[in-house]
């Protein structure tokens, strides 16, 4: 097992690390140090219909003196093996202390239409897998007295506002807002089983729309008129929680922009160094957040 003599090397795993919010939370990740381990399906560039590969992630990270790797799996496989997908992380860098669960099956197909195996799908990616991570590497981090798992959520977990409903309302997200709303009663119910070992288990969902591939290839963002929030907020809130303390943050289902004016923390850009100009916790639209519970 590799020398882990230097306490402030951690080893953080990755879920949906090849674009988009995954991608970016492993970037900054690599920048504060860590020695990351990507994980998706998506290896090299032209291997999806999306921009983004871990090729890709991997080498932004070491070009920028960090370390990293590429662990390639299907999160959605029905024989899913949760130890092997994390067994490589600990093999190459020593044992994990973060884990970030992002990577997410984003059906929007209307509650009466939506197959059997969608939501069977969806269940696996958005609540089985992140469940069978945490138990792969949790047992270490209560051994060490140390670690912190995140969920990424969605806003579509929320109940809709009704009755009455405005026809349409959820826009086809049932089986994926039911879904992540599994994964947030889960993680908070993991959280207080955990309570006092050392190791926290948050939910973080973004506030407002963020321009990921795969949000920018589903709908016009513009055309919304939500909020559209900067990748840098919603990583700088995923490094809060992973790095905060487990007697404090832990057990949230927090909101990006929410937790960072609450806590008023700074925002930094992706390598963890600049400030990011219009978007400090007094820049915030405060009467559009949601301030939930922190």
């Amino acid at each position: 097992m590799p020398d882990r003599s230097d306490a402030t090397k951690k080893v953080a795993v990755v879920t949906g690390a090849s674009r988009g919010i995954g991608k970016s939370i492993a970037l900054r990740l690599g920048a504060e140090g860590c020695a990351v381990a990507c994980v998706a399906r998506t290896l090299g560039a032209g291997d999806s219909h999306l921009d983004g590969s871990l090729e890709q992630t991997v080498a932004e990270i070491t070009d920028a003196g960090g370390s990293a790797m590429a662990i390639v799996a299907d999160l959605s496989a029905e024989d899913l093996d949760a130890a092997s997908i994390v067994s490589p992380a600990v093999e190459a860098f020593g044992p994990v202390d973060y884990l970030v669960n992002n990577a997410a099956a984003a059906y929007y197909t209307a509650y009466a239409e939506i197959s059997a195996k969608r939501m069977d799908i969806a269940y696996r990616v958005n609540v089985r897998t992140p469940w069978l991570l945490a138990q792969a590497v949790v047992p270490s981090m209560i051994e060490r007295g140390t670690g912190s798992v995140l969920n990424i959520s969605s806003g579509s977990a929320r109940h809709p506002e009704g009755p009455p409903y405005a026809l349409g309302q959820t826009g086809g997200a049932a089986a994926y807002g039911g879904s992540k709303a599994f994964l947030d009663r889960a993680t908070t119910g993991g959280a207080a089983e955990l309570f006092g070992t050392g190791v926290s288990l948050n939910c973080l969902t973004p506030e407002a729309a963020v321009a990921t591939p795969g949000a920018v290839a589903r709908v016009d963002l513009e055309a919304t008129g939500h909020i559209i929030e900067p990748m840098e907020t919603m990583v700088e809130a995923a490094w809060v929680l992973l790095s905060g303390d487990p007697a404090v943050l832990t057990g949230q289902v927090a909101y990006s922009l929410s937790l960072l004016h609450q806590l008023d923390h700074p925002v930094h850009d992706l390598r963890g160094e600049a400030l990011v100009e219009g978007w400090q916790p007094e820049d915030f639209p405060v009467d559009k957040l949601k301030f939930p519970k922190t």
